[in-house]
């Protein structure tokens, strides 16, 4: 429905047969913060997605409209630079990708727009980076590896956004798929994946309705603080070339050297990495409890030692912990707002959506939204008329 809605707002401004792309959002299991750090994270693509309809037309401009915003926007892609709309900088960058390598863009038209929620840590931005980088690399015939649009869309947030985004988000929009969670190691860039029996365990997102404008400063700010732990253990271990090196032991043994925050921060970079390969144990066995038990201690790293929560988080994570048919919760994405990830049993789906919304509603007056996500495959063409004209 939403393919045929965003098509036909295509077919309506630009009288053309586009190619129709769509870009899933991602929930990541465990492993937050870990991914620039060079270390593990698991994440899926699911249900929420990003709409593109795209085709090129003739000219030297890119004619961009945001079906969401309801917002058009026009460029020259012989002079792309961020600026305004913000919204626009994320589908320059990829182009600026593309012409980095050498590859020509001509005139393009787009049309995009879905139901990934903004700021909810469904990695939103993501999913526009990867599927305009999916339709070009199929119009333009210059058939990229997935692997090489991940770290395209992840250099257009960096350059044209200004977050310094690690891969993981790009990567599970492009390398999801159905029924199964994959396992990135940010390093080796090796990735494996895991079953996620969404029969047994439902996903469900509590979204905190929350965005504190400080995320993306602090974002940065948390590089710069493993960067630093990192310099520190390198004067004792040459080899240490990121948290991902580095053990418990190595930064108690120096703790001296730190400051407080700095270790703290180190600290839960390397817990939170084990945390990462013990979920996966646990998956294989089938052992929810174990995960969820996981996600609990990957939410009190998050709040007490890299302090990325905010109270709303922390509120909807007490509220889960405990109830009847929950294995787990924790707050997922960036930080300081966005969603808490909760593993809950099916037939406690709808009480547990209760009880958490009153708990919310009576702390902090407003109503609780959620979303009840199943995983799909990555980053696809959407087969129907569309592609099926696309084709001809």
């Amino acid at each position: 429905m939403l393919a045929s809605r965003i098509t036909a707002a295509f077919r309506q401004h630009f009288g053309s047969t586009p190619l129709v792309v769509r870009a899933p959002g991602r929930v990541n299991l465990i492993g937050e913060h870990t991914d620039y750090n060079g270390g593990f994270v698991l994440p899926a693509a699911v249900d929420k997605e990003i709409i593109f309809a795209v085709a090129l037309n003739g000219t030297t401009t890119a004619r961009l409209y945001a079906y969401d915003n309801q917002e058009h926007y026009a460029t020259d892609l012989a002079a792309l630079q961020p600026g305004q709309p913000q919204w626009a900088n994320y589908l320059k960058g990829v182009v600026a990708q593309f012409q980095r390598r050498g590859v020509p863009v001509p005139g393009f038209d787009c049309v995009f727009g879905g139901n990934v929620p903004v700021g909810a840590g469904m990695s939103s931005s993501a999913a526009v980076e990867c599927g305009l980088a999916f339709a070009l690399d199929q119009l333009l015939g210059t058939h990229l590896e997935r692997m090489e649009l991940a770290h395209m869309a992840q250099k257009a947030e960096h350059e044209y956004a200004g977050v310094m985004c690690g891969l993981m988000d790009q990567f599970a929009s492009l390398f999801g798929r159905d029924g199964q969670v994959v396992r990135l190691d940010c390093r080796s860039l090796a990735y494996a994946y895991f079953p996620f029996d969404t029969e047994a365990c439902r996903l469900v997102l509590c979204n905190s309705g929350v965005k504190h404008s400080l995320a993306d400063s602090e974002y940065n700010k948390r590089r710069q603080e493993c960067e630093r732990g990192v310099q520190l253990l390198q004067q004792h271990y040459p080899d240490v070339k990121s948290l991902r090196d580095a053990t418990l032991a190595q930064l108690a043994q120096h703790q001296a050297a730190f400051d407080e925050v700095t270790y703290r921060r180190c600290r839960y970079v390397v817990q939170e990495n084990q945390r990462v390969l013990d979920a996966c144990e646990a998956l294989q066995r089938r052992d929810l409890a174990a995960v969820g038990r996981l996600m609990h201690a990957s939410h009190a790293g998050l709040r007490d030692e890299y302090e990325v929560s905010c109270p709303e988080l922390d509120a909807l994570e007490e509220a889960a912990r405990g109830l009847p048919g929950v294995y787990g919760a924790r707050m997922m994405g960036g930080g300081f707002g966005g969603c808490t990830l909760n593993l809950v049993a099916p037939a406690h789906v709808e009480a547990f959506i209760q009880t958490v919304g009153q708990a919310y509603q009576r702390r902090f007056g407003r109503p609780l939204e959620t979303y009840q996500t199943s995983i799909v495959a990555g980053v696809s063409e959407v087969a129907g008329p569309a592609a099926a004209a696309h084709s001809a």
